[in-house]
């Protein structure tokens, strides 16, 4: 399989190309890939679509996973002087 690499300006990568013919196989091979290829061609939900749809602690629990993830992936890059 020949795949492509797309890197940021940091030469960090951020996402990967595969070949349509491979990508089709792999649709086959697992049909969840298909389910997501469905529903990625639906158009994203603007913000004010989502007001009352999660609970306040909820939307708390991802705002704080969130941050603390970032803040994970921000130290990572520092210790690896990027």
């Amino acid at each position: 399989m020949s795949l492509q690499y797309i890197t940021d300006a940091k030469g960090i990568h951020t996402a990967v190309l595969i070949p349509i013919r491979e990508w089709e196989k792999l649709k086959n091979r697992y049909s969840d890939l298909a389910e997501l290829e469905k529903n990625n061609n639906t158009p994203p939900l603007k913000l004010s679509e989502l007001a009352g749809k999660l609970s306040y602690e909820t939307a708390e629990e991802m705002l704080n996973y969130v941050a603390e993830s970032r803040k994970e992936w921000d130290d990572r890059e520092q210790k690896q002087g990027l």
